[in-house]
């Protein structure tokens, strides 16, 4: 099975709304998602059509933004992408440490 590789660039996000929206794009996410973090989780362990679909790969780009203006929402993210994961063993999200300012 081929990896399939979803960007999720968070440039210009400051907030949990801009990053909810940004997720329901770049996930590929169903026009009802309902934005919020227990959805998130739940929606990241079932991209992009469930497990059986083959490894699922999210590269989080340009999120250092957003990490400096809510700390906390970004902590909480970090704990849903991590939870994600456990969950999920053909995912992976990783951050991109280049290019963000």
């Amino acid at each position: 099975m081929t990896e399939h590789v979803l960007e999720l660039d968070l440039d210009g996000v400051t907030d949990k709304a801009a990053l909810m929206d940004r997720c329901a794009r770049h996930l590929e996410l169903p026009d009802w998602f309902p934005r919020n973090w227990d959805a998130l989780a739940d929606s990241l362990t079932g991209l992009p059509d469930g497990p059986e679909s083959g490894p699922v790969l999210v590269v989080v780009r340009n999120w250092r933004q957003y990490a400096k203006s809510r700390p906390e929402e970004w902590e909480i993210a970090q704990e849903v992408f991590s939870s994600a994961v456990d969950l999920a063993p053909a995912l992976s999200v990783v951050l991109a440490l280049g290019g963000s300012s």
